[in-house]
């Protein structure tokens, strides 16, 4: 695999050196390239399609790269400033403001700088990505009869038979619809089952792409504390009566950020509350497949106990996989289950037949249980890695919990921290973590870090790390 920082410096090597050439001049074979800056053919075919797509070079089949002829000068931009009032003048008597600030999950999704270390990632690092299976799925899957042919729009039905197997309970494959991701699947739930203007229930504190999600619906989120063991039913019914919600969103399994498991008595209690409400919940079992080897046996999805379609049921394949297999799905029974199948047609019509074929084939393969297993064994050292550097380095850092399944720990900072100074000094330091504050709905009850341990290269890359973050901590807290 290609490593960013290496493409960015070609391309800029090259920018450097395409005034040597005449326009429509040749510029040196990749074999040269190859050879002359010491990188591999992959990083020369990333660096030449950046420059083709920037419009400083032409690529011939057969003939090699040429320096593109200078674009013709762009006009000046126009006032874009009428738009501050298009946005927010119709949203005067809006229900709930639609204006969303999307840095939460911006924070997870942006690449570091190079030499940064990626304590804020959402995703598995390279190195535990089944890159090879997921390659070899997609080649077998592009030779299947149809494979590019237009698919079902609730998607094909080995793809959908699987899922439901999976979930479980009286989940059957025909009440499952595959979305592109689970981000996709939350945003058509909570646009199925709440008008702009509702409130819906959130845990306390809660993923940032599902409050961006909600608020972009005009949704009002509405925490609800969770503990060790989930969200708290005596709050979460408090909350059913005092905003008249008809949805709670919760992750019962590994919650993000806190890492908490519902408990066993807690998962009726929480069904039979909402039922009483006449309220959806909307389960998120988001990284059931990155379960940590010495975890013991799961609880089973809330779905697989739901009788009476309360639940509605989003998973995805994404973070077991990589960020670009964006597979998932919307698993509900009842009524819902067509106003969940009609927006997702609208939205985007179905999930490119492509990538639902190579699904089917990774699942399939040997190559699935083998990644799962080794994932599981590497997840459990860097969060016994990542546990025992902080508790050494970082004592003064509380972490209450430490989960046996999902991607990170959650810190709580000392009282009157600053964490945006924390975060700064981190960066500075050459470390990115996750700030707390937008986990939380409303205010937070005190400062809060979220680290990643998946999106790092290894635990070497941990241990530093912790010692940069040491650093920042004592810059930040003095």
């Amino acid at each position: 695999m290609y490593e960013r920082s290496s493409v960015a410096e070609l391309v800029k090597s090259l920018k450097a050196e395409l005034n040597r050439y005449p326009v429509d001049g040749k510029l040196p074979s990749s074999r040269a390239m190859v050879e002359s800056y010491r990188v591999s053919p992959v990083t020369v075919s990333r660096a030449l399609a950046q420059l083709a797509a920037e419009g400083l070079v032409v690529t011939r089949p057969g003939a090699g790269a040429f320096r593109a002829r200078p674009s013709e000068d762009t006009p000046a931009p126009g006032d874009t400033s009428w738009q501050e009032i298009a946005l927010s003048a119709d949203g005067a008597t809006d229900a709930a403001p639609r204006a969303v600030d999307a840095s939460g999950v911006l924070v997870t999704l942006a690449a570091p700088p190079p030499g940064v270390i990626e304590f804020n990632g959402g995703y598995l690092h390279a190195s535990l990505q089944p890159e090879r299976a997921m390659a070899a799925a997609l080649a077998r899957a592009g030779r299947r009869p149809g494979a590019w042919g237009r698919p079902p729009v609730d998607g094909i039905p080995e793809l959908r038979e699987w899922f439901a197997r999976g979930i479980g309970g009286p989940v059957t494959a025909a009440d499952v619809l595959v979305t592109a991701g689970g981000q996709s699947a939350l945003s058509t739930a909570l646009r199925a089952l709440a008008p702009p203007g509702a409130s819906v229930l959130v845990e306390s504190p809660t993923y940032p792409g599902m409050l961006a999600v909600a608020r972009a619906a005009g949704l009002r989120p509405v925490p609800v504390p969770v503990d060790p063991d989930g969200v708290r039913p005596g709050l979460l019914a408090d909350a059913f009566r005092a905003t008249g919600s008809r949805v709670f969103v919760c992750q019962p399994l590994f919650q993000n950020p806190t890492g908490a498991v519902l408990s066993d008595a807690r998962r009726p209690e929480v069904l039979r509350i909402a039922r009483e409400a006449g309220a959806f919940v909307i389960e998120d079992d988001f990284v059931r497949r990155l379960v940590h080897e010495d975890a013991g046996p799961l609880p089973r999805p809330l779905a697989t106990d739901d009788h009476d379609g309360v639940v509605v049921h989003v998973c995805s394949l994404t973070k077991a996989t990589s960020p670009s297999l964006r597979v998932g799905v919307l698993a509900a029974r009842g009524p819902v289950c067509e106003r969940l199948r009609s927006i997702q047609v609208v939205d985007s019509f179905f999930v490119p037949r492509p990538i639902q074929e190579a699904t089917v084939e990774l699942v399939g393969s040997p190559a699935w249980n083998r990644h799962l297993r080794s994932v599981s064994g590497k997840l459990k050292d860097r969060r016994n890695t990542l546990t025992a550097a902080l508790r050494s380095s970082l004592p003064e850092l509380d972490l209450p919990y430490i989960p046996s399944g999902g991607y990170h720990l959650w810190l709580r900072l000392p009282d009157g921290t600053d964490e945006a100074a924390v975060v700064s000094a981190a960066l500075r330091a050459g470390v990115a973590v996750a700030p707390g504050r937008p986990y939380f709905s409303a205010e937070p009850p005190a400062p809060h870090l979220r680290l990643s341990f998946a999106g790092v290269a290894g635990q070497g890359e941990i241990a530093e790390g912790v010692r940069r973050l040491r650093r920042a901590c004592d810059e930040a807290l003095g």
